[in-house]
Order: structure tokens, then sequence, then C-alpha cells
């Protein structure tokens, strides 16, 4: 495994980071394809012990059964110290006015939800989950710097938000001696590559740590165009994310990959990780093979021909992932 710092905190990360978005129990939240204790146990075990060190997870995912897999495996395996362990807040989690958002109200309810159901002290890391347009950001800089303050998270992260959003926020701790942020979790990967214009460039001027989602844009990049999974048939979010104009890119990197010799996540999770802002993938798997997957990508590397051949084909899309066109919990 290979490690990088983890923006300015100071933290060694895995060069692949594990999403726990797959993981739940089957019926609650809104995916079709989650994995249960039983399922996601094997999986998680062999990323930990692969030597992957950082696990995310949301207080959304699966109506926090995610939190409660990673808290109950980690447990299991006994060695808290070593995990870099990240959790999110912004989504709605329970029923009533304040059950949404990042009020200091739902921010200090939900850490302690989410600290309750991971069954642990602390998280490495605490993120909101997108921008919150009605909540004064003064408020959620101050309620967030508070709950670091108070031992409940190391450091805190922001996710698919407009640069200048993010760009606030910083301006807003800073001018007020509140913590900053130290990563941007955004939507990033080789069929969508808009976070290049703004957010990329502010993150690596900043110091910021980056850590994609959707790094294989929903299996897009997995498999060939005209394929299909459970989870491609049944993922709505998934669905508003891509466009067939991408098809070119998906079909180029399946020409390489037989060229390589290789699968097609391989390449494009070595395409990623070849890109120096980013630190960080976050990868979910379903399947053992999807995992191990993301481990041998780190031992790919792509030659700058290779790189433009990808790349090439490449048009502008409308920006996706931001608040304004998520469904609550896909992420």
């Amino acid at each position: 495994m290979k490690y990088v710092k983890l923006g300015s905190t100071g933290m060694d990360v895995s060069r692949i980071c594990l999403g726990a978005l797959s993981f739940g129990t089957p019926g609650k939240g809104v995916h079709g394809w989650t994995l249960d204790l039983d399922q996601a146990r094997p999986m998680m075990l062999h990323a930990l012990e692969s030597g992957v060190n950082f696990v995310d997870t949301a207080n959304v995912y699966s109506a926090g059964s995610s939190e409660r897999i990673v808290g109950q495996i980690l447990r299991e395996y006994g060695r808290r110290d070593e995990i870099v362990l990240t959790s999110k807040v912004n989504g709605r989690t329970r029923p009533g006015p304040n059950g949404v958002g990042l009020s200091r109200k739902a921010i200090m309810t939900e850490i302690d939800n989410s600290l309750r159901r991971l069954g642990t002290d602390y998280v490495d890391l605490y993120q909101i989950h997108r921008w919150d347009p009605v909540t004064p950001i003064e408020v959620t800089m101050e309620a967030l710097h508070d709950v670091v303050k108070a031992g409940k998270a190391l450091h805190i992260g922001a996710s698919s938000m407009w640069a200048w959003q993010f760009a606030k926020a910083q301006y807003t701790a800073e001018r007020n001696g509140w913590t900053r942020f130290s990563t941007m979790q955004n939507h990033y990967n080789l069929i969508y590559r808009e976070e290049e214009r703004e957010m990329l460039p502010l993150c690596e001027d900043q110091g910021v740590g980056v850590i994609p989602w959707s790094p294989l844009a929903r299996g897009r990049l997995a498999r060939k165009w005209d394929s299909v999974s459970t989870r491609s048939e049944t993922d709505e979010f998934g669905k508003i994310l891509y466009r067939d104009n991408d098809r070119e890119i998906v079909d180029r990197l399946g020409q390489l990959a037989a060229k390589r010799e290789l699968p097609m996540a391989q390449l494009a999770l070595a395409w990623l990780l070849a890109k120096p802002a980013v630190t960080s993938p976050i990868v979910g798997a379903t399947k053992m093979s999807h995992l191990q997957d993301a481990i041998d990508s780190l031992d790919v590397e792509l030659d700058a021909d290779e790189i433009n051949f990808l790349e090439e084909p490449y048009q502008p899309h409308e920006v996706s992932g931001h608040p304004i066109t998520e469904l609550p919990g896909q992420h």
C-alpha cells in the first residue's frame, strides 16, 4: 500500500479510501445494492489487511446502518487508532424541521448520533455533505470548530460545492480563528472533469486534500458502455450524472485496457491517481474483485500518450453533484 499526507492534517492515509455507501441493512435507505454486515465484513477486513487505513461513511447512508456496520467491523478489527475514519452531516436522518441541514442544532445532534452508531469517541474527519443554502456559513463553521475543540472530530472537510462557496467558508473560518476545512470530497473522474476549472487549483493552492467520490463514474468506467448491472439499473442519481457523449471516452478506456491486458477500472483509477491534486479516491465495492482492482491500480502507470488518448474526447459537462442536482442520501 502507498500512503500520502491528507492535506495539511499531518495524517497519512492510504492512496485508496474505502467508501461505505454500499454497506447497510437491506431495505433501509435508497440503495438496492447494499451489503449487510456479513457481506461487508470480508470486504472491509480485506481492505484493512491490505493496508487501506482510510474509511469513509455518512450519517445518511442506508439510514445510519452503514455507520453501524463500519463501527462493528472496526471493533472486531481492534486497531481503531490506525484507522482514519470519516463521516458526514447535512442530509435528512430524522423527521422534523431540524432533522436536516448544517445548523448548530443539527451538527451537534448528528455528531453524537454518528459517534454512537460508529461506537467510537471521535472521527478523524467530519465533513459537511454539500452546502446548506439556508444556514449562514458563520453558524456552520463555528459549530464545526466547536466539534473539533470538544474532541469529537480531529479535522473537518467539505464536499461538492462551487469554488466560491468553499473559499467563503475558508475565509469565514480564518477571519474568526475557527477550524478550516482540510479536505474537499468532490465529483471527479475521467468522464467528469469540471472540477479541473476552479476547485482543484484552489485546493492545490491552499494545501487542501482532495478525496474524489465516484472515481469510476458509478461503474461506467469499469465496464463497456452498453453493459448493465443491478446498480446501473437502479441508481437514479447515477442516471443524471453522465450522458451518451461520454461513450467515446469509455470506448477508448476499453481499447487501452485490452492493449494493456488490464481491467478498465484499474486504468481509470490510475488516471485519477496521476493527477497531482488528488489525495485518495473514495472507492465503493460490492464485490471483492472491485476492491482488488482498486488496490492493484496503485501499481499501474500511464504514460503521456495514454493519458492524452483517454482525455482527448472530453467535452464540457453541466456541473453535477452539487446540491442543486443531488437526491438525498445518494452520494
